[in-house]
């Protein structure tokens, strides 16, 4: 039997299967970098398909319709890179690691990424590392993915599914006629978020990770009622009363709608791949008369890392002896502080440990707690074989940390939107120079001034002054086959400077009297 007679479906399955056959052998293209712009999503990876050795592959039917251009660059992904303006550890496609970065990575957390699997024919982007090189590289390659599957997607034809719908947004035309037509208070169904109050389902609200398809259930941990009076009262029953309807009441000359969302807490639960598996919201409804029209709504949002205790406040507002420091840092001028809740997020010191081998110990901090002056340390052995620029740069990244921050707190409890409130940190770096020998880092000083605040009866500690000094040290080239080991240590040092306090008392007061000429008469 000819291929011409057989029936018009299994023939359309031979040319996709034949088309896939002979794409699969495509030349990746491969590229060894330390350094690479690319963000990768993550995605499984699929084994390229080539043809049987008794078959012989036909070549694909040409389209009439053009294939579209790819919405996402898989080049340019990277879930990975969860700090921002910092090297992830593990991250192969993080912008912000460089080459030193790249040599001591263990293994690239995502080897892989693509987009739609779906697709018959897609691009996919390839990351490793190579070992054998020194120092070690990391290996990027762009390759031609092949989906095995008959029933894969071949061209995509429907063109408003390459884009989002712009939603309609109500205004006072078409708000009557938005409130008809939807079903209930939830949210368009382009959205990633949606909330319904169905009687028979009062807990189906979902939060879905955009790219991933992964649905989490949003649970309300609470609803707040506020009055005009500013009261407040929990609402024990969460199920049914998450969106009540709005109620207009006429008091007098004044008009008070009921039940407006005022506040909206989010807080999202991540693990430590970036995978989000809760999420819960916290919702403040209120009563709002026509007198305190326009009024403000808010909203926010919290991520809080899975299996990690939440940083406590270091006073309010001083500081409090044995809490950590809040630091952070700025993004971009004009923006507020950007401070975490992680180890990273705080002043942090490198923490000794028993083995004293600094290359084992990268990456473990210790948080600076106010008012303890702390020292750490550990050996590192130099040999010939390693060279002296890379070993200056992980040094000064293992006395650093991941993201020294830029600013400190000068309270406990300061807000991260008042920037000219926070103390920049001033980073001072002393080397000696000798001829024939390597600059390496060998201690990181930092010095913290405060002084006390407020009345004599409760003084709060106010951070003024943060210094960081880098201290770099001279040592001769290694000779081939000897080793040297030298130590590295950091401290830091709380000192007060506040004026004494002065015990005062205000001037005696003068007396103005003035008595008529005649008071002492007859004595006078």
């Amino acid at each position: 039997m000819e291929l011409r007679d057989l029936p018009p479906l299994l023939l359309l399955l031979v040319d996709c299967w034949a088309s896939m056959s002979a794409q699969a052998g495509d030349t990746p293209v491969v590229t060894t970098e330390a350094l690479s712009s690319t963000k990768p999503a993550p995605t499984t990876f699929r084994p390229a398909v080539s043809p049987r050795p008794h078959e012989t592959p036909r070549a694909p039917r040409p389209s009439s319709d053009p294939r579209p251009t790819p919405v996402t660059d898989v080049a340019a992904l990277c879930v990975c890179d969860l700090s921002p303006a910092l090297c992830d550890v593990n991250c192969c496609c993080d912008p912000d690691c460089s080459s030193v970065d790249f040599s001591v990575f263990s293994a690239c957390s995502i080897p892989v990424v693509m987009g739609d699997s779906q697709f018959c024919s897609q691009k996919a982007a390839i990351y490793s590392l190579n070992f054998t090189a020194d120092p070690p590289q990391r290996v990027f390659k762009l390759v031609n993915q092949i989906n095995p599957s008959i029933f894969c997607i071949h061209i995509t034809n429907y063109k408003p599914a390459l884009s989002f719908i712009n939603p309609e947004v109500p205004d006072e035309s078409n708000f009557d006629k938005l409130m008809k037509t939807s079903d209930g208070f939830s949210t368009n169904a382009e959205s990633d978020v949606s909330l319904t109050t169905k009687p028979d389902a009062p807990n189906t609200a979902k939060y879905e990770v955009p790219g991933s398809g992964t649905k989490v259930p949003i649970t309300v941990q609470s609803i707040i009622i506020q009055s005009l009076n500013k009261t407040l009262t929990r609402l024990e029953d969460t199920d049914t009363d998450v969106l009540r309807p709005l109620v207009l009441v006429e008091a007098g000359h004044d008009k008070i709608c009921t039940n407006i969302i005022l506040e909206v807490k989010y807080s999202l639960t991540y693990t430590n791949a970036g995978e989000i598996i809760k999420a819960d919201v916290f919702v403040l409804l209120g009563a709002v008369s026509s007198a305190m029209v326009p009024f403000q709504q808010k909203f926010e949002i919290y991520f809080i890392q899975q299996n990690t205790k939440p940083v406590p406040l270091s006073g309010n507002p001083g500081y409090v002896v044995g809490l950590p420091l809040a630091a952070g840092f700025q993004p971009q001028k004009g923006s507020g502080i950007m401070q975490t809740t992680n180890r990273y997020g705080q002043l942090t010191l490198l923490r000794s440990t028993a083995e004293q081998d600094c290359l084992a110990i990268a990456g473990i901090r210790t948080p600076v707690l106010f008012g303890y002056n702390m020292q750490s340390g550990c050996k590192l052995r130099l040999t010939k074989a390693i060279a002296c620029r890379l070993v200056a740069q992980k040094v000064e990244s293992l006395l650093k940390g991941q993201g020294f921050p830029d600013y400190v707190a000068p309270f406990g409890n300061s807000q991260a939107q008042d920037v000219l409130d926070w103390v920049p940190v001033h980073f001072i770096t002393q080397t000696s120079h000798m001829k024939d020998s390597c600059q390496l880092p060998v201690a990181l000083a930092i010095e913290v001034k405060w002084t006390k605040y407020g009345s004599l009866l409760n003084p709060q500690a106010k951070i003024v002054n943060v210094t960081a000094n880098l201290i770099s040290s001279s040592f001769p080239e290694t000779n081939s086959g000897n080793k040297r080991t030298i130590l590295i240590s950091t401290a830091v040092t709380f000192v007060d400077v506040s004026a004494p306090a002065e015990a005062g008392f205000r001037a005696r007061p003068t007396i103005n009297a003035r008595l008529p000429f005649n008071f002492f008469f007859p004595f006078v």
